[in-house]
């Protein structure tokens, strides 16, 4: 019989230690220690598990086929993983509640299943029974899709004990495994109650075990805590293959999905969906929607070419400056480094002799997206001032330009992806730093590009 032991973890790093502490000497934040019984094995079932299966090899002779991608038929979702999903990987998917992880997947599930063919994925959920699921999926399908009767091959379960689980997986041999969530599984070997850092520990490992010894992918839900972080400790994060992050404001009606982690892609791109009622679509133009809709121009409005990844966007800039009513002015930034703004107010204020000290300066990016390219100061600063002398910018106007702390507009990187980009949306003018023109190279473009080496020469060609 194996013994029952109690263990003291950490909630936010997975620091075990036999008893309790205040302060958790792995991460340093006190409270944070909860109570959890273990199963122990016994000392036979020790040397059991104990054997060696496996052989050390030499580098030459470790060999290795090169197996394809397996494409979610969504475009946004490939991007953001590199390519496709890679045989033998385990994802996971982190988002607020309601804000639509088991709609994607579900969603990638149906279309994988559909189009590919005898394709077998096996869908476990341990948040729904099997009808909401069909439900759900007949919503997403809609009536065509269902008098055809396509996703043969796509399984579903409602189960939360991973021995159970690897039951249904020896029954149906998926190629694919989805989990909704990972919080809610639980393993006969603890304990604890779902949800505990033993129990996403442990559930994460035997997962991640079966993936690596199968090559059948495994993608997760997981939640996430108050914070915006991934609910669990932090080791499940070095346990995945990859960590990715579904964002957007629930009452809006836009998705970013962008990558925080990838062992097999890069973490700088980002896939953009619109939410509505059959489901989640793709947006190809995601500077459709990151340029607000004006049907007359006012002041505080800029336009800025930012890089997410290897994608150009163009984002609105919204800023508004008011005479602060009350003895402190207000500072408030949506989608924006609060404390980049505040350092740009100074640079305004210092360098360009405008007293913004006395004013109220809100700022926000159309859209909800949050952006950290530096190339939008340019437009930031502008967009200031222009609220605050009430003169409007012509909306066929953009920028593509970090500041300095002495006013000097400085160079940003793939400075000529961004003017074609903006040449081919239409847009008359672009103002970039003098110091980029030598990377523009001889290519014409119908765009005029307004090269600027300080903050007052952008100013002048704006306001003159």
């Amino acid at each position: 019989m194996a013994k029952a032991k109690t263990y003291y973890y950490c909630r936010e790093c997975g620091y075990q230690s036999a008893s309790w502490l205040g302060r958790c000497p792995e991460c340093g934040k006190f409270g944070t220690f909860d109570e959890e019984v273990v199963k122990v094995e016994s000392g036979k079932q020790k040397m059991a598990s104990g054997k060696i299966q496996s052989t050390a090899k030499r580098l030459q002779e470790v060999t290795y086929s090169q197996t394809p991608r397996l494409s979610t038929h969504c475009s946004e979702f490939d991007r953001v993983l590199g390519g496709g999903i890679v045989p033998g990987s385990l994802l996971l998917l982190g988002g607020e509640p309601g804000i639509g992880k088991s709609t994607l997947l579900l969603q990638t599930a149906l279309a994988m299943s559909s189009v590919s063919g005898s394709f077998r994925l096996l869908y476990v959920s341990g948040e729904e029974s099997e009808e909401q699921i069909k439900m759900r999926a007949d919503r997403l399908l809609g009536e065509s899709e269902k008098v055809k009767g396509e996703n043969a091959d796509l399984y579903v379960v409602s189960e939360t004990v991973t021995q159970r689980i690897f039951e249904h997986i020896e029954a149906v041999q998926p190629e694919l495994l989805i989990v909704d969530s990972i919080q809610t599984i639980t393993t006969d070997d603890l304990d604890s109650p779902a949800g505990s850092v033993s129990q996403i520990r442990q559930c994460t490992t035997e997962l991640q075990h079966y993936a690596k010894t199968t090559g059948v992918p495994v993608l997760l839900i997981g939640h996430i805590t108050k914070d915006g972080t991934l609910a669990g400790p932090k080791v499940m994060e070095h346990i995945v293959d990859a960590v990715l992050q579904f964002e957007g404001d629930r009452n809006y009606g836009y998705r970013i999905l962008r990558s925080l982690k990838n062992r097999f892609g890069s973490t700088a791109e980002i896939g953009i969906f619109e939410m509505f009622a059959g489901g989640l679509r793709e947006v190809q133009n995601p500077s459709e929607f990151l340029l607000g809709q004006r049907d007359e121009t006012l002041s505080g409005a800029a336009v800025s070419a930012v890089l997410e990844g290897a994608r150009p966007l163009f984002v609105e800039v919204q800023s508004l400056v008011s005479s602060a009513v009350y003895g402190t002015p207000q500072r408030n930034a949506g989608g924006f480094d609060l404390r980049r703004m505040n350092m740009l107010l100074a640079v305004l204020e210092k360098r360009c002799g405008f007293k913004l000290g006395a004013k109220d300066v809100f700022l926000n990016l159309a859209g909800g997206l949050r952006v950290n390219d530096p190339a939008l100061d340019l437009a930031v600063a502008c967009a200031i001032l222009s609220s605050n002398v009430d003169i409007a910018i012509s909306p066929r106007d953009c920028f593509a330009a970090e500041l300095g702390l002495n006013g000097e507009v400085r160079p940003v990187s793939r400075v000529e992806q961004r003017i074609a980009e903006a040449d081919r949306l239409g847009f008359e003018r672009i103002f970039v730093s003098k110091y980029s023109i030598r990377e523009i190279g001889s290519r014409s473009h119908h765009i005029q590009i307004v090269p600027v080496g300080v903050i007052e020469e952008a100013f002048r060609a704006l306001f003159a």
